[in-house]
C-alpha cells in the first residue's frame, strides 16, 4: 500500500514540474530572453496557401432568393390601397 501512495504522490508532483516550463522572464539581458523565449515556444511552420487553379470553370453565384423577392414585389404593386 505505501508503493502505491509513493508511486501516486511521485506522479502527482511531477506532472506540476513538467507544466512549469522554462522561467525566462528572470533572465536579465534582452536577447538571452529573447532566446528563452524562442527556444521554450518553437515557431510553427506556415502552411502554404491554398492555390485555386481554375476560377472561371466555377458557375457564378446565384441568390434563390432574388427570384422569390420579385415575384413577392410584383403581387404588392397590384394590392389597390385606396380604391
Amino acid at each position: 500500500m505505501k508503493i502505491v501512495l509513493a508511486v501516486l504522490a511521485l506522479c502527482a508532483c511531477t506532472q506540476s514540474t513538467l507544466a512549469a516550463g522554462p522561467d525566462c522572464s528572470k533572465v536579465d539581458s534582452t536577447s538571452g530572453r529573447l532566446a528563452c523565449y524562442d527556444a521554450a515556444f518553437p515557431r510553427k511552420v506556415d502552411k502554404p496557401a491554398a492555390v485555386e487553379n481554375n476560377n472561371a470553370s466555377r458557375t457564378a453565384y446565384e441568390d434563390p432568393f432574388v427570384k422569390e423577392d420579385a415575384r413577392t414585389t410584383a403581387k404588392l404593386k397590384n394590392i389597390c390601397r385606396g380604391c
